[in-house]
């Protein structure tokens, strides 16, 4: 029997980085452009804001005229009107105030805005109890951004707030890397549709599917399910080949057979040069694992049983997605620091993946271990998360403080 050999998960992600490339860029107006990646950067083409405004509700004034003032000697100004949101402010003259509401733009030669809570409006006469300093409550034209200065980076993923500013600087389109197409294929004779209503003798529904498209889903990909493929090698490379011309990711959700990961790996070496570069993992769960680079574009080998199956598209698919999607920012995860319940042993020099649930406490969070074979569903829907026990430790001692990595 071949023994696996097995890659180190980094050296997995290096071996992403350096075989795949992000797809093509296409124009797409902002209110369609949520979570895609720019493909050039942008600069502001103009200043931002576009006047000197207030940040508070109350008076703009010339900061000079207030030096001194207390609630017992209060600096006395004449207040001549109010700015009107939208509208140019008037110029004041020394010892003159005027009314302005957050956003509302500073008048000419106002360089301060009292907060009014600080005043007393009597008539027209402003009594001020606490003296400003220049540019307090305000903030000035070109303080964000000056036009032509960088205002989001190639490779930026734009969320609400990216999308919020390309707005409030007149941008209506963006060139965006294109959305990656993730083909998708289970294998196993002993698989049917995840919809069968009825089992026959030694037959198990499809689960890992519509998780792992969700998945996909969630990362930004869109995708396209090819069916189950049945134990025979010629109708498996056929069909993989047909999808590969369409997907930007291939992704096998291996049977549990022997012959099933050989017919995959056979078919990554087919599928294109150079063929499979990844076969085996040293990671638990999710060991055999496979990934190739078939003329350019990556084909993904998962391990059959679900909790490996998830396990490795959480964190290699994802990868490949977003090398695709071409974000260049390492991706932060969702995680929650929690005191762990109960010992973990590991072996050194593999990266495990814990299932854990999490509890609150009068004493924080709880990180609890979910056990279970690699083929337990329950253990998956039971848990809130998984934790990492490094390649370089034997393993995790209970009331350890440790980083819990939110499922998707």
């Amino acid at each position: 029997m071949k023994l696996m050999k097995v890659t180190d998960p980094d050296k997995v992600m290096e071996i992403i980085n350096e075989h795949f490339l992000a797809l093509e860029s296409e124009n797409l107006p902002i209110d369609r452009a949520g979570g895609r990646c720019l493909a050039e950067p942008i600069k502001a083409p103009e200043d931002v804001p576009g006047f000197d405004r207030s940040t508070v509700d109350g008076y703009a004034v010339a900061a000079r005229d207030t030096f001194g003032a207390s609630e017992s000697i209060p600096a006395m100004l004449e207040c001549i009107g109010e700015v009107f949101m939208g509208r140019e402010a008037p110029p004041i003259k020394s010892g003159q105030c005027c009314l302005v509401h957050t956003g509302g733009m500073l008048p000419e030669n106002a360089d301060a805005v009292v907060m009014v809570e600080d005043t007393d409006l009597t008539g027209t006469m402003l009594q001020i109890f606490r003296q400003v300093a220049p540019a307090e409550n305000v903030i000035h034209r070109g303080e964000d951004l000056k036009k032509g200065d960088p205002a989001l980076l190639k490779g930026h993923r734009l969320r609400a707030p990216e999308i919020g500013m390309l707005a409030s600087l007149g941008i209506t389109t963006v060139n965006v890397h294109r959305c990656p197409l993730v083909g998708f294929f289970s294998s196993g004779d002993e698989l049917v549709p995840y919809n069968t209503a009825v089992l026959e003798p030694a037959r198990i529904r499809d689960s890992n599917a519509p998780a792992l498209l969700y998945l996909a889903g969630q990362y930004g990909a869109s995708f396209k399910y090819g069916g189950i493929l049945p134990d025979h090698f010629e109708t498996f490379l056929e069909e993989s080949r047909a999808m590969l011309r369409e997907a930007d990711l291939l992704v096998f959700s291996g049977g549990s057979s022997v012959g099933s990961r050989d017919y995959t790996a056979r078919t990554m070496q087919e599928l294109g040069e150079p063929g499979l570069l990844v076969e085996g993992i040293s990671i638990q769960p999710g060991k055999p694992t496979l990934l190739a680079d078939c003329g350019g574009k990556p084909v993904l080998g998962l391990p059959g049983h679900p909790v490996s199956a998830l396990n490795i598209f959480a964190i290699f698919g994802k990868a490949i997605i977003d090398r695709l999607a071409g974000w260049e920012k390492p991706g932060f995860e969702m995680a929650v620091r929690a005191t762990l319940t109960r010992n973990i042993s590991s072996r050194s020099g593999r990266t495990d993946y814990v299932r854990v649930k999490l509890e609150k406490n009068g004493d924080g969070i709880r990180a609890v271990p979910v056990f279970g074979r690699s083929g337990m569903l329950r253990t998956l829907a039971e848990a809130d998360g998984l934790l990492v026990v490094p390649p370089a430790s034997e393993g995790l001692s209970a009331g350890e403080i440790v980083d819990v990595k939110i499922w998707e």
